[in-house]
């Protein structure tokens, strides 16, 4: 008995889930339309580049003397207490939980340096934070149920 309760303790980390049921339960059926609206029309264009902060370093890997010489990787560090307001409530908790979360500077920190030029990984940075911030929003925001579906549960 006391082995399966130290297997519980440990495993946890490993439980993938997507949102707590409770959390589900509090938010009502218009805050999953506003936030599917929200996400209709986010764009890559809707973070606002004053709360984006960028910071240029020398990038890694092969490129001769280019990688040396020249600071081409981009780095993006978007505070929390900028960004959040800008996304609906449901997503505030998977934000801080993704991988790109830096719990010491409240923020989230995108790095790209797949090209030899700043302004390109500047914008890779940004849309690979669109690209996250939509992909997280897909796994949270459930789909609206379709009226065939509303009656074949009222059927059961």
């Amino acid at each position: 008995m006391l082995q399966c309760m130290k297997i519980l303790v440990i495993r946890p980390s490993f439980i993938h889930q997507r949102v707590p049921l409770q959390c589900i339960r509090r938010l009502h059926q218009d805050d999953f339309a506003a936030a599917r609206s929200w996400m209709e029309s986010f764009t890559p264009a809707s973070v606002p580049a004053r709360i984006c902060d960028f910071s240029f370093s020398r990038s890694s890997g092969p490129g001769g003397q280019n990688v040396n010489k020249v600071n081409s990787k981009a780095t993006l560090k978007i505070s929390l207490d900028n960004l959040l307001p800008l996304l609906p409530a449901i997503l505030h908790q998977p934000i801080r939980d993704s991988q790109h979360y830096a719990a010491k500077s409240n923020s989230l920190i995108i790095q790209a340096d797949g090209s030899r030029k700043q302004t390109d990984n500047s914008q890779d940075c940004l849309s690979r934070l669109h690209q996250h911030i939509i992909h997280l929003a897909q796994q949270v925001i459930p789909g609206e149920t379709s009226d065939a579906q509303r009656e074949r549960v009222k059927q059961l």
